[in-house]
């Protein structure tokens, strides 16, 4: 599929949004920022004792640059075995660029000065902090030589009492499913925002940019206006996935209906209800 080969480059591990937070002194690996210490604890904490954790890492190497973030909200510091979790899949990710960027320093042709460079930004925020779950988006900035990065979200929804992740599609008991219950509201709410950027109606034609895409192709974000259930989703769509790469990604926002919570797993049923 389209977006497969993006996605996988992207590495997303889980994916609504704040601005960028201000990034922390550099500091290697193996110099771990306080918050990630208290975070090793075994409780899990009220949000407002912890801190956001911001990690740089960052090279130049006679003009070939590496440049590496990865950060997360406080509400995640509150929680040991996610922070460890996130902690784990930053320090492979960190690794993994290291050993791709000095490989592409020795191969690279010495006038492909592009070539060269590397970028790594993830950034979590919170969608959602419910009494037992924490609903979490990841903004993604990936670039590995060429002309341009890519970009991306993926979603992770924290059971605080089974202490366990999932991304937000594996609420549901398949994709398909709540395609259906979505119905044409979805595809509706896609043109409806694919017209407004290209200036004009979109042609149905079933084929790309103007097919409607499955949501295999989409992070699914699960969000609350209560602060109690999940009683709204998002559906994000990559670049690439719904139109080109200058048109950007698209994020639409539906309210949890009936035929929503009929979409979701049974034992996940009683964190979801109905916008009112």
């Amino acid at each position: 599929m389209r977006a497969s080969l993006f996605l996988i480059s992207l590495a997303l591990s889980s994916a609504a949004c704040s601005d960028p937070a201000e990034y922390a002194e550099k500091a290697g690996v193996a110099d771990r920022p306080v918050a990630q210490a208290t975070a090793s604890a075994t409780a899990t904490g009220n949000a407002k004792d912890f801190k956001a954790v911001s990690f740089e890492d960052n090279s130049d190497d006679a003009g070939d640059t590496r440049a590496f973030s990865y950060s997360w909200p406080a509400e995640v510091s509150a929680i040991p075995a996610l922070a460890a979790r996130l902690e784990e899949e930053r320090d492979t990710q960190l690794a993994e660029q290291k050993d791709e960027w000095q490989s592409a320093i020795a191969d690279s042709p010495p006038d492909c000065t592009s070539c060269r460079n590397r970028g790594f930004e993830k950034k979590w925020l919170v969608v959602a902090d419910l009494p037992d779950w924490l609903s979490l988006s990841a903004d993604l900035y990936l670039y590995t030589g060429g002309a341009h990065g890519n970009h991306g979200k993926s979603s992770m929804v924290w059971d605080k009492q089974a202490g366990s992740g999932m991304k937000g599609i594996d609420l549901f008991n398949s994709a398909v499913d709540l395609e259906k219950a979505l119905g044409a509201k979805l595809c509706d709410a896609l043109n409806d925002a694919r017209a407004k950027r290209r200036g004009g109606p979109v042609d149905r034609n079933g084929e790309w940019p103007n097919d409607c895409p499955g949501l295999d192709e989409a992070s699914i974000l699960v969000g609350s206006s209560n602060g109690e259930t999940f009683d709204r989703i998002a559906v994000y769509f990559g670049p690439y996935v719904a139109g080109s790469y200058a048109e950007g990604d698209y994020e639409l926002d539906f309210p949890v209906t009936a035929s929503i919570i009929d979409a979701v797993k049974p034992e996940y049923a009683r964190a979801f209800s109905v916008k009112r």
